[in-house]
């Protein structure tokens, strides 16, 4: 049954995403408004990765069946995945995680100790073959876009990497204002979908188990949670259904880099094994967007972001024509929104984009002063013909004038960043 607060019913009410019988269940669609909510999500995922040292990532989304048995997640949960492909004499599937092909991302060039850590990242589409029983609107379904990273990093450097990765959860979390219902340590349980590795096991979940006591955080553990390879740090949120569900995790993995022969030169010009920590900040796009505050006017919406709810709130849209699609973003919970672009083309030193004084510009964090007119030349649609820079304004050539090779390299505005010829 749904209530007032179910982000399915809300989605649909204000064109956010919807599913249709013939694509599928399990298999939802986004529309404009939707969209302009996920890309904000990612964006800001993306700067805070950036931030924090990420590199970043493409990887195809099918693989070798091969590639999934030397993970292990064939033996352990061929049954969630889609059925292998038969393609020129062999087999390839969907995948349903991101792991193995970091690690061969990794694995493709050698790395000495001085790299390490190691922190790759990727916003990835995965797919799960969920039964349609499980299936939740956003929250579960069988095609994912997982904002994932793993760090590969020396055994002394795994602690401090997993408590950043909390630390970065919980700034999200501050950001989004998503309240997370409880912390839990995820451990094997009885049966045979573990890793048979007593020692390493052993070994994560102590190391695990430091990293929460020494956060302070109250937490539970919960056997039989853990995924097939290593223990978990899991963040659990709790929908306006009451439905709980796994929104980030934190995982220490000792079996990937040995199935995949990962390793590193260390200082004494010897080989040595990497540690891979697993983490997820704010799930996928989807996921994440039903655990933010709903309510009668938007479900799932970060409010600088979300077109409809935005007009609900005190965060009112630019009205001026030479800032169209113009959001303004607080200040500070304490401190009122503008009413006008501020002239500073820069945010305070080390200030979150999503929360300081400036403007939130489509994918731009920051409006510049108000630009001069455009030029109305043919050769140069859209071009602003003064560009500001750190220091103030600066006079550009006019883009009837300019030569096809001429970048406005100090401009803020995207339309700056790339010109073309007629």
């Amino acid at each position: 049954m749904t209530t007032l607060h179910d982000h399915r019913k809300l989605g649909r009410g204000l064109n956010l995403f919807d599913t249709d019988p013939l694509i599928g269940a399990g298999l939802p669609y986004w529309l404009p408004d939707g969209a302009t909510v996920r890309h904000a999500l990612e964006e800001y995922i993306r700067a805070a990765e950036r931030r924090a040292g990420y590199q970043h990532v493409y990887s195809p989304v099918l693989g070798k069946r091969e590639l999934y048995e030397i993970f292990g997640h064939w033996a352990h949960y061929s049954d969630d995945m889609f059925p292998p492909m038969n393609i020129g004499g062999g087999q390839v599937v969907l995948r349903p995680s991101l792991c193995p092909h970091h690690a061969v991302i990794y694995r493709s060039r050698s790395h000495s100790y001085r790299d390490l850590p190691l922190r790759m990242a990727e916003l990835g589409g995965m797919y799960r073959s969920e039964l349609s029983g499980v299936l939740g609107g956003l929250t579960r379904g069988r095609a994912i876009q997982l904002n994932d990273a793993h760090i590969f990093c020396t055994l002394d450097q795994v602690a401090e990497e997993a408590q950043a990765a909390l630390e970065m959860i919980r700034r999200a979390y501050e950001a989004l204002d998503i309240t997370a219902t409880r912390y839990r340590l995820s451990l094997p349980g009885p049966g045979g979908k573990y890793v048979a590795a007593p020692e390493k096991w052993q070994r994560s979940t102590a190391l695990l188990t430091d990293v929460l006591d020494r956060s302070g955080l109250p937490y539970e553990s919960a056997e039989g949670e853990a995924a097939f390879y290593g223990p978990k740090i899991d963040v659990q949120v709790t929908d306006g259904t009451g439905r709980e569900s796994t929104l980030s995790t934190v995982q220490v993995d000792f079996h990937q880099p040995e199935q995949f022969n990962l390793h590193y030169i260390g200082a004494d010009g010897a080989k040595h094994r990497p540690v891979m920590v697993h983490r997820s900040i704010i799930g996928s796009g989807s996921s994440s967007s039903p655990s933010t505050p709903t309510s009668t006017t938007g479900s799932g919406c970060w409010r600088n972001t979300c077109p409809k709810q935005s007009r609900s709130t005190t965060h009112e849209p630019s009205r001026s024509a030479a800032w169209p699609g113009c959001w303004e973003a607080p200040a500070s919970k304490a401190s009122p929104s503008r009413t006008t672009a501020p002239t500073d083309s820069s945010p305070p030193s080390g200030a979150d984009p999503m929360h300081t004084s400036t403007w939130k510009c489509g994918a731009v964090s920051r409006c510049p002063p108000r630009p001069a007119t455009k030029s109305s030349s043919r050769a140069w649609p859209g071009c602003q013909t003064t560009c500001p820079s750190a220091g103030g304004t600066n006079a550009m050539p006019t883009c009837s004038t300019a030569k096809p090779s001429m970048l406005a390299t100090g401009c803020s505005w995207p339309t700056c960043r790339t010109r073309r010829a007629a």
